[in-house]
């Protein structure tokens, strides 16, 4: 039984989603003061006659406030790992709900990395046996390279084996 825990042991766990700064009730709050505004500054072009120019401004409101939702509900979707000296276990699960899961031998697991010398890291995948997932696509640059330096211990770790004592 103990060789099966020291199998089992989490060596590496994280759950990466994208990061919001403007929650539900900002973002009504955002779009709301931009209506206003709006409204304020078609006002003077309906006294004028030039009505139209109001529905323009009307677009405008309507635009910000579609962007920003899709912005907002993207923060919904997330990437789950879970390593042990036996696998690697990916989960991708996109702001509409779609799980996408892979499973890899950490043993034959390499982290690929495309860096630049002048922005950092700017691609991380997972290559097993011919099959290639980009991973951490929410984080930047530096956060990317800090997640990379974990995962790659992490996977090191892993190829050592199970500790069974």
């Amino acid at each position: 039984m103990q060789g099966e825990d020291a199998a089992d042991r989490e060596i590496f766990a994280a759950r990466l989603s994208p990061h919001r700064s403007l929650s539900r009730r900002g973002l009504r709050w955002l779009v709301g003061l931009f209506a206003v505004a709006s409204a304020g500054a078609s006002l003077p072009f309906f006294l004028m006659g030039a009505w139209p120019v109001v529905g323009f401004f009307g677009l405008d409101v309507a635009l910000l406030w579609w962007a920003l939702k899709v912005s907002n509900d993207e923060a919904r979707s997330y990437e789950e790992y879970r390593l042990t000296a036996l696998e690697l276990k990916l989960a991708q699960v996109s702001a509409l709900g779609r799980r996408a899961e892979w499973r890899f031998n950490p043993f034959w697991t390499r982290l690929e990395r495309q860096d630049d010398e002048d922005f950092g890291v700017l691609r991380l995948a997972l290559a097993h046996r011919g099959e290639r997932v980009e991973i951490a696509r929410c984080l930047g640059p530096i956060e990317k390279a800090d997640f990379a330096g974990a995962l790659s211990r992490g996977l090191a770790e892993a190829r050592r084996g199970p500790r069974w004592s």
